[in-house]
């Protein structure tokens, strides 16, 4: 082997190892970002919460459960990455509340389903409301964010992007 072909290899491999470097630290620069975005969010959410006297976490199941949209308390406590009696208890003081209401299932006698009442709804739209009004993506044009979704989308579990057949809505029905 001549020492140009040597001396190219040398450079490729040299170009390999700063490529990987350049690409951990993009890597760690985008989850320092989703970071610094959640806190953003979370910040904004929680003096709305406690306006409401909700914990961070009831905030969470509110946000969760949209119109006309159930779950299970065990589907809820997979979102919410709890056990199933944590799950149970802030249902219940939800539902002593007024803001949710548990209901048969249709299919499975031993179950039932949780969904927002009126007041629930109300008080989830104000959440929305409130998240989209304060969000940092409103920083973004429409355009951005549809690019910055299907990103998202794509990261988070290979999700086809909202609206398309087969695509999953936030409550992990298909559409």
């Amino acid at each position: 082997m001549d020492d140009a072909v040597r001396d190219g290899m040398a450079d490729d491999a040299a170009d390999d190892v700063t490529h990987a470097a350049d690409d951990a630290r993009l890597t760690e620069e985008l989850i320092d970002d989703l970071f610094a975005i959640r806190t953003q969010v979370h910040a904004e959410l929680r003096d709305l919460a406690r306006e409401a006297g909700l914990t961070d976490t009831q905030t969470d199941v509110l946000w969760r459960l949209s119109r006309g949209q159930e779950m299970t308390a065990r589907h809820l406590a997979d979102r919410l990455q709890c056990d199933a009696s944590t799950a149970t208890s802030m249902i219940d003081r939800l539902e002593k509340r007024g803001l949710v209401r548990r209901v048969p299932h249709p299919t499975d006698r031993r179950a039932k389903l949780v969904q927002l009442t009126d007041e629930g709804c109300a008080l989830r739209d104000r959440v929305v409301r409130h998240s989209a009004e304060h969000s940092p993506f409103a920083r973004l044009d429409r355009a951005s964010r549809l690019r910055l979704h299907a990103l998202l989308r794509q990261v988070a579990g290979g999700s086809r992007p909202a609206g398309t057949p087969g695509a999953e809505d936030p409550h992990g029905t298909a559409q």
